[in-house]
């Protein structure tokens, strides 16, 4: 009992972990691409922070949104094959019963104990059901809440990281004043991010941390160097 209550709160955090991850990468990333490319082109502070607000808002509604339907089609999704899986278990029972068989064949029962375990599992619909949604499909029966956590989880995370290098835009005069400090906090916090998110995948957190500062670094250049180059060109 105590295995299965840890197992579910794990993998509960490991959602939210990944919702924040979304979030946390596309708010950093965009909004600084953004801040940086108006750097180049305009003379006010308030228009930069005006558009940032405006991108901000909207790339959270989306980002929110996107995880939204994402977490409803995982319950459609399951809940189709579900109703699959009762029509076999009513109407083709004998070949859930052998599909049952193999799966605990599988995982190294005798025969006897094959007979025994499938004959036991089957006397309860539900709980076959349940088996074979697991064992047989791989599917998790998913947290009903779980597309609203994780609009929630993403389109916030989106804001915060987007106020990130937005935020020296507010204290400044100008925008290359504000850039300045921009890209200093905005890559010291890619490098953070891209430290924690590989630490918890697993790659090298080091060469993760200078990927994902990088990335974000090109992003904002390229940003930068178009504006200036149409300002130049207007």
């Amino acid at each position: 009992m105590d295995t299965h209550l840890h197992h579910e709160e794990h993998m509960k955090s490991s959602e939210t972990l990944q919702d924040i991850v979304i979030g946390m990468s596309d708010g950093l990333t965009v909004p600084f691409a953004l801040a940086a490319g108006l750097s180049g082109a305009v003379s006010s502070n308030d228009v930069i922070v005006i558009a940032g607000i405006a991108e901000i808002a909207a790339g959270s509604i989306a980002m929110g949104l996107g995880g939204y339907l994402a977490g409803k089609t995982e319950q459609d999704h399951y809940k189709s094959e579900e109703k699959r899986e009762y029509y076999e278990v009513d109407n083709l029972r004998d070949k859930e019963i052998e599909e049952t068989r193999e799966i605990f064949a599988e995982i190294g029962l005798s025969s006897e104990l094959q007979e025994k375990a499938t004959e036991e599992i089957s006397r309860d619909k539900k709980r076959w059901v349940n088996f074979m949604m697991k064992y047989e499909l791989g599917l998790d029966k998913p947290d009903p809440k779980r597309a609203r956590k994780s609009a929630f989880n993403i389109g916030l995370s989106y804001v915060a990281g987007g106020l990130v290098p937005l935020a020296p835009y507010f204290f400044t005069n100008y925008p290359h004043q504000g850039f300045q400090i921009s890209v200093g906090i905005t890559l010291f916090f890619l490098f953070l991010f891209g430290f924690f998110k590989s630490k918890m995948t697993g790659v090298s957190p080091w060469w993760g941390a200078i990927r994902v500062m990088l990335i974000g670094a090109a992003a904002a250049g390229a940003a930068y160097l178009v504006a200036k180059l149409l300002q130049g060109g207007a």
